[in-house]
């Protein structure tokens, strides 16, 4: 079948494994986080319902992911524990004297809080999610940044779309703490009169005049535009970068590993082996489960591995090829069994279980460094419509760990084995992960966690993690 290869550079380290194994006296920090030279604070501006909070959220999700360490600071929930039953939207009129100190007073508990978490707790990104719609309360953020010696971003969601809007109100709001009873015609009546009150004195950032010398991005209506004023820095650039890349809309997003190998077989990692008998089961299932969904619209990538070449050409579709989705390097280890490494490299056996994420294999790579070769992979799945990847066992980890907001101790044991199908749906917050499996058996790859195998990734009897396992 038709298919297309795409060289994106994986990373090499051929520098670092000349080094004598520098890997003891690295600080566990990643490759991002040398690029944040003073902590920032990213403040979010925009009227209610314009979707502020996802993406806090999901740029919350994001830099942790490449190693920034990020903390969301939302507003509504600091208002919610000092006021703690909402009645209506009188509260947020700019003439109630009462409800304005109150939510003042909100805003400077949170600012020290954010003070504590990049002064004293190693944080290097705090999320200010609030809706800052007023000079005086930006002003208010710049005095505390200034006098803290931090950066600031500011991120303005403007959108004047009725219909969005609309949706955000329905799919967001209704399920809020505010809105106990969840009635969905009171809660859009309530919640319109809410934005109206916040209207009266929102001043909208002004890049000609008042606000040309701020660092800040608008986000106009869901990523239609975007205005970029001031870019100071790496991160700031990175901040910028993510969020012309997301795109709001329908889709999902299929990961699998490829068919089981003769490698899978003999027990060793690596290499570029061909399919067993039954991973060639599995791809004639994978493409009786695409037929069986409908899955008409489907983009497949690949690696450039031939055991996930041979799976996607089963299914008689055109496919993508990506280097940077070969599996990770195991350098001097690549093709041997675990066995093997513990007895030729038994220091190198016992580096990997101490620190499993951080461990780089001599002339190889290290999950940290996996993390960071497909973060183009991740951007461009934010911006793509239905999409299968078929690619290996770090690699999945790695996208998993993304998606599911996993963090650096989970995501080298997350378990994704062979012949299984995870269905991804991004929804309002978070992700709904839906697991198939095929019915073709294959052997256990994966290695539980030394002495501590309580935590391995996806928990699929979790509601807010999976909504259902399926044989299929």
């Amino acid at each position: 079948m038709s298919c297309t290869q795409r060289d994106n550079g994986a990373s090499t380290n051929s520098t670092e494994a000349k080094k004598t194994d520098p890997r003891c006296n690295e600080k566990k920090c990643s490759w991002a986080s040398y690029m944040t030279n003073s902590p920032t604070m990213i403040v979010m501006i925009g009227l209610p319902a314009r979707g502020k909070t996802y993406m806090s959220k999901k740029l919350t999700r994001y830099l942790n992911w490449i190693g920034v360490p990020t903390k969301v600071f939302n507003l509504g929930v600091y208002r919610r524990e000092a006021v703690r039953a909402y009645k209506s939207y009188d509260f947020f009129r700019h003439d109630n004297e009462e409800a304005m100190k109150i939510r003042k007073q909100c805003a400077l508990v949170a600012l020290q809080d954010v003070g504590v978490y990049l002064s004293e707790e190693g944080g290097q990104i705090a999320v200010f999610d609030a809706t800052n719609t007023t000079r005086e309360r930006r002003d208010l953020i710049q005095a505390f940044v200034k006098e803290n010696g931090f950066k600031v971003f500011f991120v303005e969601s403007v959108c004047d779309d009725p219909d969005v809007i609309a949706a955000n109100i329905l799919e967001v709001k209704v399920s809020s703490p505010d809105y106990p009873e969840k009635h969905r015609e009171r809660v859009m009546e309530d919640f319109l009169k809410r934005i109206e009150c916040y209207k009266v004195t929102y001043q909208p950032l002004d890049p000609d005049d008042y606000d040309k010398d701020l660092s800040f991005i608008k986000v106009i209506n869901v990523g239609q535009r975007f205005l970029v004023n001031r870019v100071q820095d790496y991160i700031q650039s990175k901040i910028v970068y993510y969020l012309m890349n997301i795109h709001v809309h329908s889709h999902s997003i299929y990961l699998c590993r490829h068919g089981e190998s003769n490698h899978n077989v003999e027990g060793r990692i690596g290499g570029d082996s061909e399919l067993s008998p039954r991973g060639k089961q599995f791809a004639h299932a994978l493409r009786d489960f695409i037929d069986e969904y409908e899955l008409l619209d489907l983009k497949v990538w690949t690696s450039q591995l031939r055991r996930t070449i041979q799976t996607a050409e089963e299914l008689g579709v055109p496919y993508e090829q990506w280097k940077i989705l070969n599996e990770i390097d195991a350098g001097v280890c690549e093709e041997m069994t675990y066995q093997m490494i513990q007895e030729t490299f038994p220091e190198e056996f016992a580096l990997r279980d101490q620190d499993k994420y951080h461990y780089r294999y001599p002339g190889g790579e290290s999950y940290q460094d996996l993390v960071q070769r497909l973060e183009p992979v991740i951007m461009e799945l934010e911006r793509q419509g239905n999409v299968l990847v078929i690619c290996h066992q770090a690699v999945m980890r790695c996208l998993l760990a993304y998606f599911l907001d996993k963090g650096a101790d989970d995501l080298p044991y997350m378990k994704c084995p062979l012949h299984t199908v995870l269905k991804l749906t991004p929804v309002a917050y978070g992700c709904k992960v839906e697991m198939f499996y095929l019915n073709v058996e294959a052997v256990n790859t994966h290695r539980d966690r030394p002495l501590d195998s309580l935590c391995e990734g996806i928990d699929f009897d979790s509601s807010e993690e999976s909504s259902g396992c399926v044989r299929f």
